[in-house]
């Protein structure tokens, strides 16, 4: 047995408090409940020990590291925890021929592989023909889409989990567990003032690891009388460098902020939508969430005077997906005075909305013969796709071709207005409507009994 040190750690407590608290067993597991609850696929997979080599999918601090090593826990398999960052194809290479013969012996090996999307092809190729011949479990985690990020040919033998961001709810479930359990502060007289565990559940955004972090340090850096640590507001601001960290993200606040910058980037502000912003991002929230605010603002409120705004919109998303807070603050702000200053139409939001009641209370109207489709010798018997026209035959690239149904003859939904670009839209649309209408059949009288 290997001699400590005299300058290891042997106090528990100096164990961080999110590794203390990691969870045993899927009992004590919280979240995932889509997964994980009575009933569900991955939950019967478990118990009835028929775990095969899988991905996780999702965000960090979700618990993807503990459900594997609760796995390997429930099926009595040997735990092997792979870094991406620290591996090459030596390491793996090793770790494989170990698994190949603890096989031979009769124990499973779960080969767990954090972040990996950060191998390379080559490095993810070693671990197939383990996988195929059943040398391993493997169970890869990742925080980015891996039908982009892990070869086909390993993903094609894996399952794919999507474990989703834990809620406030969770993690306040979390926190208190914390506080009551010996692993924890269980034993201690912790007094924290109402509303303190769900301000760093909402601060924590979905990241277990975020909020018992913070949780410890608001404790360790409380106020001691006697035997009891009090924590106050003042405490948790200091500790986490943020006065608005009560901002509730699921609250009224919550939704008067980004209602105040929709407002402000629809009313052409580009100062009122910065504020807004900065209000929201110093508070805690999502720049993803906001980020996918913009890219609705960009087709509801600008549209086709500017198309270019929702592609801006949509590169403003990725940006922040890539290198997130605070780095993205800058990449919001570009895209919220962009989208302020941009002309404003909302023709298309009218267009749809005008299209879904029709929808809603049409729903059975038949799709005209000429433009369906007859990929049978039945199809064309019943005159489907009859007197169809392909417009990029004809010179003027336009036909007369009915598309709408019968009883919706002569709708408009798009009505463009004459901001920005939009008015050469309304032009060319114009243009198209003159042809149409210089081209179509003349309407067919009924016909007259003698």
């Amino acid at each position: 047995m290997k001699q400590q040190s005299f300058f290891e750690r042997e106090d528990p407590r100096d164990i961080p408090l999110a590794t203390r608290m990691r969870p045993r067993t899927l009992e004590e597991f919280v979240g995932q409940e889509h997964l994980l609850g009575e009933g569900k696929v991955l939950r019967q997979l478990i118990e009835q020990d028929r775990v095969s080599s899988m991905i996780f999918w999702g965000p960090p601090g979700v618990g993807k590291t503990t459900l594997a090593r609760i796995i390997a826990g429930r099926t009595q398999s040997n735990f092997i925890n792979f870094s991406a960052v620290t591996s090459g194809i030596k390491e793996i290479k090793g770790v494989m021929a170990q698994a190949e013969q603890n096989r031979l012996m009769g124990e499973r090996t779960l080969l767990f592989v954090d972040e990996i999307h950060r191998f390379n092809k080559a490095q993810q190729d070693a671990f197939l023909p383990f996988v195929e011949k059943g040398s391993i479990v493997l169970i890869g985690a990742t925080t980015e889409n891996p039908s982009f990020e892990v070869n086909s040919a390993l993903l094609s033998r894996c399952k794919v989990f999507v474990l989703q961001a834990l809620t406030p709810e969770d993690l306040v479930k979390l926190l208190q567990n914390a506080l009551r359990d010996p692993r924890g502060f269980g034993g201690q007289d912790i007094r924290l003032e109402e509303g303190m565990l769900e301000a760093i559940a909402n601060f924590a955004n979905g990241d277990a690891r975020t909020a018992l972090g913070t949780l410890e340090m608001v404790v360790l850096n409380g106020r001691r009388e006697r035997e009891a640590v009090t924590v106050t507001q003042d405490i948790l601001e200091q500790c986490v460098s943020r006065k608005s960290l009560l901002y509730d993200k699921n609250g009224e606040e919550h939704y008067n902020l980004i209602s105040a910058l929709h407002k402000s980037m629809r009313n052409s502000d580009p100062d009122a939508a910065v504020y807004w912003l900065a209000r929201m991002l110093e508070a805690g929230e999502d720049p993803l969430y906001v980020a996918r605010r913009l890219i609705r603002f960009a087709s509801e409120d600008v549209g086709m005077a500017d198309s270019r705004a929702l592609e801006i919109a949509t590169a403003c998303y990725q940006a922040c997906h890539f290198i997130g807070m605070p780095e993205c603050s800058v990449t919001l702000t570009h895209c919220v005075v962009y989208l302020s200053l941009a002309p404003k139409s909302n023709a298309l939001y009218k267009a749809y909305e005008a299209a879904k009641r029709d929808a809603q209370n049409m729903l059975a109207e038949p799709v005209p013969l000429v433009i369906r489709n007859a990929p049978t010798r039945l199809m064309k018997d019943l005159h489907y796709g009859e007197g169809y026209v392909y417009a990029h035959d004809t010179e003027e690239k336009l036909t007369s071709m009915q598309c709408l149904p019968d009883s919706l003859l002569g709708r408009t939904y798009y009505r463009p207005t004459q901001q920005g670009s939009e008015a050469r839209a309304a032009q060319r649309l114009e243009q198209i409507q003159a042809w149409k209408r210089a081209h179509s059949p003349a309407p067919q009288e009924p016909d007259k009994k003698s």
